[in-house]
């Protein structure tokens, strides 16, 4: 009988101290995930109130007036993107995205790594969604195996400069669109141990990613319909023979396209100036050049580099080079339309730079792979030594 009082007592014991212990593990897993809490509502605070901006910065380039820019000629390129890290609370509503069923070719979206195209892709999928100046283009947490790494926010920042600058010089037809006015978003989720990166483009604060030229959906679709009819009236003249159809172009744009001396003019540097307005710089001319080649299915891309006029003056440049029976040549539009002072331009400056080789573009011109000074440098396809 003692035995089994003895047995009872000291099952009531160990039950006892099988509840203390389950308590004790009850009050210290709350603790954690209070602290956690905690952790995570105080760094919200924290970025929601200072809205830090990771940006890239330059010794020599400011990254509010991040472009090239000369007093005989400008290019205006990317300048260095920003991106905005939030830490968002446990409540974040994840997005899942993914763009691998995306197709591209494109030159420069060729050259990058396979983060920067998935940015790069992403932009394009919402190409039509972005004439709103506001849609938030999501990638969802596609990154956050580069975010769990050591320095992986400015890494990403990195991609996502080549994937802007890739996109611009492959893409002419989003004229409409500033870089700098576009915000790559990181939004951290906390819970305990694990973190996860919900990603997104947008405007951030800005009304809008437009450049200044453009405030509204509506006029972004106008000024499309129309470079679309002067391209469908170019479309119309060709003849299938890939020289004439060059040729055609060129003509075209040297006859219909004045230079534009006054940088501070509209769309100066883009192809809704060059088909629409006829007055840019030597940008305009290269873009519209390539929307023209791209519309005729002629492989070009647009060169940017520096060049050296008749004057000795070494100036900021572009131009473009031209795929023709396998072969790349060289053209530069702009200086093929020559302001003549008291006469007109014969077919020797009319056609000084159409279709030439490395022999004669070498000469006054060098072509640079920067588009931005600590981007990432892309290449060019080989030119013929030769010209045509």
């Amino acid at each position: 009988m003692k035995s089994k009082f003895t047995q009872f007592i000291m099952s009531l014991i160990i039950i006892a101290i099988m509840i203390a212990m389950g308590l004790i593990i009850l009050i210290i897993f709350n603790e954690v995930i209070d602290g956690a809490k905690y952790a995570e509502e105080t760094e919200i605070a924290d970025y929601n109130s200072s809205q830090e901006l990771w940006v890239k910065e330059d010794d020599n380039i400011s990254s509010s007036n991040y472009n090239y820019s000369s007093s005989l000629d400008n290019i205006e390129v990317p300048r260095t993107p920003k991106t905005i890290t939030n830490a968002n609370s446990s409540n974040a509503e994840q997005v899942n995205v993914n763009y691998d069923n995306v197709s591209v070719n494109k030159y420069f979206y060729q050259q990058l790594n396979k983060y920067s195209q998935t940015i790069y892709k992403a932009l394009e999928s919402n190409k039509e969604q972005m004439k709103s100046g506001n849609y938030q283009v999501n990638m969802g947490t596609e990154f956050t195996e580069v975010l769990s790494k050591e320095n992986g926010q400015e890494k990403l920042g990195e991609y996502y400069q080549s994937a802007i600058e890739a996109y611009t010089y492959d893409n002419p037809d989003v004229f409409y669109l500033n870089p700098t006015k576009m915000f790559l978003n990181i939004e951290t989720t906390t819970r305990g141990s694990k973190k996860t990166y919900n990603v997104f483009i947008n405007c951030g604060e800005e009304e809008s990613y437009f450049i200044d030229e453009f405030s509204s959906k509506e006029e972004v679709d106008e000024a499309v319909d129309r470079i679309e009819n002067v391209k469908k009236q170019i479309v119309a003249r060709a003849t299938g023979n890939k020289y004439q159809d060059i040729k055609m172009v060129h003509n075209y744009l040297v006859d219909n396209i004045e230079y534009e001396k006054n940088t501070s003019s509209e769309n100066i540097y883009n192809i809704c100036g060059a088909l629409v307005n006829h007055r840019c710089v030597c940008e305009g001319y290269a873009k519209a050049f390539k929307y023209l080649m791209d519309a005729l299915g002629i492989e070009c891309n647009i060169v940017i580099g520096k060049a050296t006029n008749t004057s000795g003056q070494t100036e900021n440049h572009a131009w473009n080079y031209v795929k023709l029976n396998d072969i790349y040549y060289a053209i530069d539009v702009t200086w093929d339309d020559p302001i003549v002072i008291g006469g007109f331009a014969t077919d020797s400056m009319r056609y000084k730079y159409f279709l030439k080789g490395r022999s004669e573009m070498d000469k006054d011109h060098t072509q640079s792979g920067k588009f931005t000074e600590d981007g990432m440098e892309f290449f060019y396809p080989v030119l013929s030594n030769i010209s045509y």
